[in-house]
């Protein structure tokens, strides 16, 4: 009776743990008091730009001593961040440098109480350089660093064991050996597989290999409009969801100001949105996954799953970055206790 006792509890503890996999990036947010240093530096207002290190480090530099703060990033490890707020037990597997942006990205990890599977590489960690200007408007230089360096070889035989969910950013996409062996691994430990299809330019760049991927190894699927735009080749709304539903038990697609549509099988749930004060829509989407997660690990039906998606997507957009202050995820618990009942 005892050994059945202790299995039981063995179970509830492992059943909502959660491990993600993505671009290990430390996010530096600057705020500017005016464009002139983003002419100064060749940076087309609002766009994302690939640098190198150099680059990285010459942005820094001209910016001097503004209004900045940083945390511990990438697409992934906001969702992974959102559940670990929420009381998940976590982990998250990336690859950092030997350097201060490395110890800084495993101790804001370490903090959340998220434990840091990270391997470590002879290259600088990766950077994400946010310069937020007065209208709001965010341009990026991004440093990958180590963070692209993960490769097949890297990902431990036993990473998986405890865990119940995976989920995996698409940026990753890019190093297929990578994902495609991480994806087989986590289904043969019997974990359920959640995908981001994060960028609408990555699908249309990996169609073919997404296509199968998701068909093969993926069980939850979130997509914004673009992104299912260019997966499904030119769909849209209910006929977008239903060729992703064909793929995946259940798809999420997120329609911004409309809300989301979710499909399991042959079910459909339709949920609105939140009411919010937009301010920067960066981590919305890396939220709402959080939220969905949560949902389902609390065996939640379909449409409050959705409902924690929004309310966590909703307060995202009313800060600068994708993280939250304590207070703020109070005010998120609360509302989470009165949307289960």
């Amino acid at each position: 009776m005892q050994l059945l006792v202790w299995y039981d509890i063995y179970l509830i503890e492992i059943m909502g743990k959660v491990l993600g996999m993505g671009n290990a990036l430390v996010d530096i947010l600057m705020q500017l008091e005016s464009d002139a240093v983003l002419n100064e530096l060749s940076l087309p207002k609002g766009s994302m730009q690939l640098v190198d290190g150099e680059t990285a480090d010459k942005v820094l530099q001209a910016l001097g001593n503004g209004k900045s703060s940083k945390a511990s990033g990438g697409s992934a490890a906001n969702t992974i961040h959102g559940l670990a707020n929420l009381g998940i037990e976590t982990g998250f597997l990336g690859k950092i440098g030997r350097d201060s942006w490395g110890d800084f990205f495993r101790k804001d990890m370490e903090f959340k109480n998220i434990s840091p599977l990270l391997l470590e590489s002879e290259s600088d960690s990766g950077r994400a350089i946010a310069l937020i200007s007065p209208d709001s408007e965010r341009t990026f230089a991004t440093y990958l660093g180590a963070a692209v360096e993960m490769s097949a070889a890297d990902i431990p035989t036993d990473i998986f064991q405890g865990y119940a969910y995976f989920h995996v950013e698409g940026y990753l996409v890019q190093n297929r050996d990578l994902i495609r062996q991480a994806l087989v691994k986590a289904r043969e430990n019997g974990l359920k597989v959640s995908l981001d299809l994060a960028s609408f330019n990555v699908v249309e760049d990996n169609l073919a290999f997404l296509r199968e991927i998701v068909s093969d190894h993926v069980d939850i699927l979130f997509a914004n409009e673009e992104e299912a735009r260019s997966f499904t080749g030119g769909l849209n709304n209910h006929e977008a969801l239903d060729y992703m539903g064909k793929m995946a038990e259940i798809t999420i697609l997120k329609k911004g100001s409309e809300g989301s549509l979710i499909k399991h099988f042959d079910t459909v749930v339709k949920v609105g949105v939140v009411e919010a004060n937009p301010i920067d829509t960066t981590g919305a989407g890396d939220l709402y996954a959080a939220g969905f997660l949560y949902g389902l690990i609390k065996s939640l039906p379909l449409e409050k799953c959705g409902q924690l998606g929004a309310l966590l997507s909703a307060s995202v957009i009313e800060v600068i970055g994708p993280k939250m202050d304590e207070e703020r995820w109070a005010a998120i618990k609360s509302e989470i206790e009165h949307i289960i009942g």
